[in-house]
């Protein structure tokens, strides 16, 4: 309202002094001395109101310095970043490794590494309906990555009809360039199609041959790596990683199913196959031959460790990289230089240097790791960040950091970007493999004490649910632990959660599950169930304890006060001590909340009566943020209201992703241009505005999610504010001096 009224007053008190200025030079107005006089004082208080209401809703505070630094990658960004997610790895003898994704942001798919620096990516991977994969090779000539090509209406180029999906082999040149081939399909002719029902899983070169594995129909193929003809094929069940030993043999993992444990077996070039097999592994996912002639298994089972074996002839393990159990070793989740977890990647070179890819579980991120052939870590390679944000625990001041799967140690004297240290990977699947993390895609961090004990709130990018993690560091260390969750009611009917997962989960309805007996796994007793109106606005859970949750409907606030902590150390909710609340009339759909119990203060945003949607964008905040005090004593009548740039057009060029309160500030940050709008608490006046700055090549991707800012003010008065970056996987980090 107070932006509506100031150009009307404006306008008002301009024709006001155009009237008293004709009555002043009128022959009338000159007689009558006292009502002149009159009319000049009200002029004057007209005035003098307007000028305060204008310089306090525009009144510009000095604006605070600020800097842009950032967590989870080893680059800022520019033309270098960690690419998301690493699924292969290839290293050629000279210590240059080819690496394959399933997807990155920024088109990384493909990526080029060497002495821990990015020397570049394999073009063209990304965009027109195209993917990397999960598997890489390469010969003194050329790359060969696994690929997926999707359909795109392009008659007038080569591109699979609609409903087709090719699963490739896409050849490079090695400066990352497509090369084409005679008989190659795709736009440029670079692409060897494998299959369209499912991805290639294996590629390795000897000689003048390529070996592709075909899951699809259990087959290994070989092809000529100059013509991309296919010699032969042979037979093997469900292949997956090839490598390839000195006599020229070829060694081929076979995948586990349900009645068949995984082994690697032994093939010549012809594929006859040959006696010795290894089946002491339990999830091989990668294999490489070191300079010795030795098999070097990544085993992704619960040990998490190289296994190396000598293979000359019956098979025999002689020595392992890594420690027994990896992450999960010493004190569990505690990051170390040779604790590894989720691995997906072996490789060496011609000096006897071992390379490790660790992708965590559920794709938590991408850690590559050189070795010598003493197992010293040479150099490490972070890309930890995909659709994630972080939050600080207000007890250390900022100190700790966590985001969904990570623990950082902050250490702010340092320079930007090298002020955090990978302190903890907090998701253990063998101990807790029903942890919501390993089912779900959160992707937004609440860090909250209760009774001085930690814990991590979690919810997703449709904020479908809210989940709980809980720590015990005298048993399981940096791990956090399934503690509860909340799931909406499914706006079809039937089960909340879609599927197989969470086991024992309430036919239809919402519910909130909490672990009872301490076990981290969902039970058929631990449920309460309830059913709500479906389409939720937002989360919060406040500095007591409290959930809030808004419903974009007209009694859409839930309060679900805490109820203590159970004997297990998990807080206790229940849909008997919920209490609803009536949304604000300005509102007609409501989105985001923030309470904040001390001062007792009330932050809400939404699209308004006087502001409204123009589409049904369900990831903004709305159009506007608004403030009430004294919210417990029933007041809804805002102290100020900020209209905040939203759509009008349509066409969601223009609108604002997430909000965040902190100390003297509320932050919000904007979609497309990742823009951070500062304004005053207690005047809702605009302060600044944050940008990306050099020290992230001033760029930033769209931010994605709901809750993509995350402010904490510092005992010092320094406020940090973390804003997910997923384009070069990071979270930007700015640092605003007060």
């Amino acid at each position: 309202m107070r932006n509506r009224l100031i150009p009307q007053l404006g306008k008002i008190s301009q024709k006001l002094h155009q009237y008293i200025n004709r009555l002043f030079h009128s022959r009338n107005f000159r007689k009558l001395k006292f009502i002149n006089l009159l009319l000049v004082i009200a002029s004057g208080l007209i005035f003098t109101s307007i000028n305060m209401t204008t310089d306090w809703a525009t009144s510009k505070t000095p604006t605070p310095a600020y800097q842009t630094s950032w967590i989870g990658n080893t680059f800022g960004g520019g033309d270098k970043w960690v690419q998301n997610n690493i699924e292969a790895m290839y290293v050629a003898p000279n210590g240059t490794v080819y690496t394959n994704s399933i997807w990155d942001e920024s088109g990384r798919e493909a990526g080029i590494y060497k002495d821990g620096d990015v020397i570049g990516k394999l073009s063209d991977t990304h965009g027109w309906s195209r993917g990397g994969g999960q598997a890489v090779t390469a010969n003194s000539k050329y790359i060969y990555i696994a690929m997926r090509q999707g359909s795109v209406n392009r008659k007038d180029q080569d591109y699979p009809p609609d409903g087709t999906t090719w699963y490739c082999v896409r050849r490079y040149n090695l400066s990352g360039k497509p090369a084409p081939f005679a008989e190659g399909r795709g736009w440029d002719k670079s692409m060897l199609i494998i299959s369209n029902k499912s991805k290639v899983t294996g590629l390795a070169t000897a000689g003048n041959e390529l070996y592709v594995s075909d899951a699809a129909t259990n087959r290994v193929r070989v092809y000529n790596t100059d013509t991309m003809k296919e010699l032969r094929s042979f037979s093997v069940a469900r292949p997956e990683a090839i490598t390839v030993d000195k006599q020229g043999n070829l060694w081929i993992i076979q995948g586990k199913n349900s009645d068949t444990p995984a082994k690697i077996r032994h093939y010549s070039q012809e594929g006859k196959q040959l006696p010795p097999e290894i089946t002491d592994v339990v999830e091989p996912s990668a294999i490489a031959v070191d300079r010795q002639g030795r098999l070097l298994v990544a085993e992704n089972g619960p040990r998490q460790q190289v296994l190396i074996y000598k293979i000359e002839d019956q098979p025999v393990q002689v020595g392992t990289l890594g420690s027994k159990g990896g992450v999960y070793s010493g004190v569990p989740g505690e990051v170390k230089d040779l604790k590894l977890y989720g691995l997906t990647g072996v490789g060496t070179d011609s000096a006897g240097n071992i390379y490790v890819n660790s992708n965590g579980f559920n794709r938590s991120g991408t850690d590559l790791r050189k070795f010598s052939p003493s197992g010293k870590l040479l150099w490490q390679l972070l890309g930890l960040m995909f659709v994630d944000n972080a939050d600080a625990d207000p007890k250390t001041d900022g100190v700790d950091v966590f985001t969904k799967q990570e623990q950082f140690l902050m250490d702010y004297s340092k320079s930007a970007g090298k002020q955090w240290t990978y302190k903890a990977y907090t998701l253990n699947p063998f101990k807790y493999p029903q942890d919501p993390r390993l089912h779900t895609s959160p992707d937004a961090t609440w860090v909250r004490r209760i009774k001085g004990k930690p814990f991590v709130f979690l919810t997703d990018m449709y904020e479908s649910f809210l989940q709980i993690y809980r720590f015990n560091p005298e048993k399981d260390g940096k791990i956090a632990i399934p503690a509860g969750m909340f799931v909406g009611t499914h706006g079809g009917g039937g089960k909340s959660m879609r599927g197989n997962w969470p086991p024992d989960q309430p036919e239809t309805g919402e519910w909130i599950w909490r672990d009872r007996n301490g076990n981290g796994k969902f039970e058929k007793n631990e449920y309460d169930t309830s059913k709500d109106y479906p389409y939720i606005g937002g989360w919060w859970v406040d500095s007591k304890g409290d959930v809030w949750k808004t419903l974009r409907t007209e009694d859409g606030i839930r309060h679900y006060p805490l109820q203590g902590l159970d004997d297990h150390g998990n807080p206790i909710y229940t849909y008997r001590s919920m209490q609803k609340q009536k949304t604000p009339s300005i509102f007609t759909d409501l989105r985001r909340i923030e309470y904040l119990p001390e001062t007792d203060t009330m932050y809400l945003s939404g699209f308004t009566v006087d502001h409204p949607a123009t589409g049904d964008d369900t990831k903004v905040v709305g159009s506007e943020i608004v403030r009430f005090d004294n919210w417990s004593q029933g007041n809804s009548t805002p102290r100020w209201r900020i209209v905040v740039p939203y759509d009008t057009t349509g066409k969601r060029e223009v609108s604002t992703a997430a909000m965040s309160v902190a100390g003297d500030y509320v932050f919000a940050v904007t979609v497309k241009t990742a823009e951070v709008y500062v304004y005053n608490a207690k005047t809702g006046a605009t302060v600044q505005k944050l940008k990306p700055g050099p020290e992230v090549a001033g760029e930033s991707g769209w931010i994605d999610i709901p809750y993509g800012i995350r402010a904490f003010r510092r005992a010092n008065g320094e406020y940090l504010v973390f804003v997910e970056e997923d384009a070069k996987g990071k979270v930007i980090v700015y640092r605003l001096k007060k």
